[in-house]
């Protein structure tokens, strides 16, 4: 009996692992758990550099048509969180957004993607910027998996109309969390 429990813990243990491996996965060489002044937004009130991190995803569903990546505070003293990073129609070919890709100035997107507005008002990346005091803020950036090339939106839509497109066009998503606070 010992020996079944035994041989049973091992197979359980190496298929966990395996299907580990193979999950849809986001991940960051620029950020871990906390956000830093390099991420941090320039204006507002903050100082920060307002650089958006790499990001890099591997083992997206083999029915994936595009992606979409989302940076939301849900946090935000507003009532509705805020949205600090909106893409979206990033070709199924891509695996990984650069540093500073969301300075739309730098062309640094894979090709066809769209940056559309935040809740600052502006195309491209609005890194975090929590109120003086207010505790430590989540900042969810997740990856999409669609089922679609394109969404049919442009660089003028809102985060809540990209948001409601997404839902309706997600296969599967991965997540990264990052906290900051001033």
């Amino acid at each position: 009996m010992k020996k079944v429990n035994l041989l049973l813990g091992v197979f359980l243990l190496f298929s966990t692992a395996l299907l580990a491996q193979t999950t849809f996965t986001l991940s960051s060489k620029d950020m871990g758990g906390q956000t830093t002044k390099l991420q941090e937004f320039n204006g507002f009130g903050c100082s920060g550099d307002n650089i958006s991190p790499q990001l890099f995803w591997k083992n997206a569903p083999k029915e994936t048509k595009s992606f979409a990546i989302t940076m939301y505070d849900p946090d935000a003293p507003t009532g509705s969180g805020f949205w600090h990073w909106v893409l979206f129609d990033i070709p199924v070919t891509a695996s990984e957004i650069v540093s500073n890709a969301g300075n739309a100035s730098l062309n640094l997107l894979p090709k066809g993607t769209i940056q559309s507005i935040t809740d600052y008002g502006i195309k491209g990346f609005g890194g975090p910027c929590p109120p003086p005091n207010h505790g430590y803020h989540q900042y969810i950036i997740t990856i999409y998996a669609l089922k679609t090339e394109k969404l049919g939106l442009d660089a003028n839509t809102s985060p809540a109309i990209v948001g409601f497109n997404l839902w309706a066009n997600t296969i599967e998503k991965a997540s990264i969390v990052a906290y900051y606070k001033r």
